[in-house]
């Protein structure tokens, strides 16, 4: 199976490709720019979204749903929101078909204009805060604390699955607070969710900033990202959280009674991370041998094979490492097929990134012992079936430590600071990874940057200091800031 893998120094975007095909993660639809996501993909999918929501709960958030359809107008009513989007709306004119009265099928039935068109959610800033107009009246109405899992819909046209198509899956977190420093705190609380989740969970490695004026959400105020670098040295965008002001309660006049008996506008913010966090995994530590995992996420983190084949005494000792398995909260599965042999399986379960294998035959029996292969080194060991349980427990945890190191160390490795434009452009050629530089803090040197390297500022680091000169102009720099070419 490993075979069918490009090798990552090769191609690594077919890499990518063929992981995600090979390990039945998604594959492409028939509809144009968007994906089937795979029972493999979308078990990974629910395991993220399960710890997700559990953290949201944790910081007092509640789950809702809003409509997928969003009125034209209510996109005309932040300026800086629809220019933002437009270019990615979908558009619904129409309510009805019929039959084609030239010849067979159906056509659009011209007479089901609609009076208004609706746009399918590119994101629903504007659906939600047309609602909470209704919502909030008085200081007691707030804070609202809620939180949608939905799909959106981003007309893309190139596309690359979980990394960007057309239509996703994400949460989009929706607040309104009574002051400006409440809604800022939340924006930030919900940053540092993100960074957890990506380095706790996901064994990922983050930086944590505040996106650039030019790079910032449509319509924010300030938008806090976390920047993961995958093994090619691109950047991505794992997650964001954006503080709104009150421009979204002055478009939809949304305002509450204070303690005082005066009317005052309210603060806003959202936040959201999506399928592409998918993407990350799989780019961030799989192998030229197929998909890794982080056992915390992994959808089966162990399996039990019998060898040759299941029968009555392998299964009685299989079912009985099951069971102990599952009483520390392990997910385990024992593989009963008969068709296919011992080897085809092994590969069958690297190639999907499971991360630990237990191999058991008549000998291991005879011997009390089980044999004990670990995905992220490929390595393997005999360990007594006495406690094999604490013993897989205790090699899961290593691996997820082991899984974070090993993606830190390489970050780490590939952050660069320069110190001049000329050497920004050779490390950023050559080595790529994050490029740590001094910026003059306007939108006219970033995009020059970018028109002549392609490299974009990721973010603007919450734990840089020292001031210094720009590496473009040479004016007065406030610190260092992240650079480097992105998905």
């Amino acid at each position: 199976m490993a075979k069918e893998i490009t090798n990552r120094s090769e191609n690594y975007s077919q890499w990518y490709n063929d992981i995600v095909r090979k390990a039945q993660l998604a594959e492409h639809s028939a509809v144009r720019g968007c994906m089937v996501i795979k029972p493999t993909g979308f078990a990974i999918w629910e395991k993220m979204q399960s710890q997700l929501d559990k953290m949201f709960k944790e910081t007092g958030h509640i789950n809702a749903y809003f409509p997928l359809f969003i009125p034209k107008s209510f996109l005309s009513k932040e300026a800086e929101h629809v220019e933002g989007f437009a270019k990615e709306c979908a558009v619904v004119t129409h309510h009805r078909l019929m039959n084609n009265p030239d010849g067979p099928g159906v056509v659009v039935d011209p007479s089901a204009k609609l009076e208004e068109e609706l746009i399918v959610r590119p994101t629903s800033e504007t659906i939600i805060w047309n609602t909470y107009k209704d919502w909030i009246k008085s200081y007691r109405d707030l804070p609202i604390l809620i939180n949608q899992w939905a799909n959106v819909v981003r007309w893309e046209m190139r596309t690359r699955p979980f990394l960007r198509t057309a239509e996703f899956l994400w949460q989009e977190g929706h607040t309104a607070h009574s002051t400006k420093a409440e809604a800022i705190e939340e924006a930030q609380k919900m940053h540092e969710v993100y960074a957890r989740f990506a380095e706790d969970y996901m064994a990922m490695p983050v930086i944590k900033g505040a996106k650039s004026a030019n790079e910032r959400f449509a319509g924010a105020l300030e938008t806090y990202t976390i920047e993961a670098l995958m093994q090619d040295g691109k950047a991505l965008q794992a997650g964001t959280s954006h503080f709104l002001g009150q421009n979204f309660a002055k478009a939809f006049d949304v305002k509450y009674l204070d303690n005082n008996n005066k009317e005052q506008f309210v603060w806003a913010t959202s936040w959201g991370v999506s399928t592409r966090l998918i993407g990350a995994l799989v780019m961030t530590h799989s192998d030229d041998e197929g998909l890794v995992l982080p056992p915390k996420l992994a959808p089966l983190q162990v399996v039990i094979v019998p060898i040759p084949k299941p029968n009555g005494e392998i299964m009685e000792h299989a079912e009985r490492i099951a069971a102990q398995l599952k009483e520390k909260g392990i997910s385990v599965k024992i593989d009963t097929d008969k068709k296919n042999r011992p080897g085809f399986k092994f590969a069958e379960y690297e190639m999907k990134g499971v991360p630990v294998r237990l191999g058991i035959g008549k000998r291991d029996i005879e011997n009390n012992q089980i044999e004990v292969a670990r995905r992220d080194t490929k390595t393997k060991e005999n360990v007594s079936m006495d406690g094999i349980a604490e013993h897989v427990a205790n090699l899961l945890d290593d691996m997820q430590r082991g899984l974070f190191e090993k993606a830190l160390a390489h970050r780490n490795e590939h952050i660069t600071p320069v110190d001049n434009y000329d050497q920004f452009k050779e490390v950023l050629e050559n080595k790529g990874g994050f490029i740590s530089a001094h910026w003059d803090g306007t939108t006219e040197t970033e995009l020059k940057i970018k028109d002549d390297t392609k490299a974009t500022l990721r973010c603007i680091p919450d734990d840089e200091e020292g001031e210094g000169t720009c590496i473009v102009t040479g004016k007065p720099s406030k610190q260092r800031v992240i650079f480097a070419k992105a998905y």
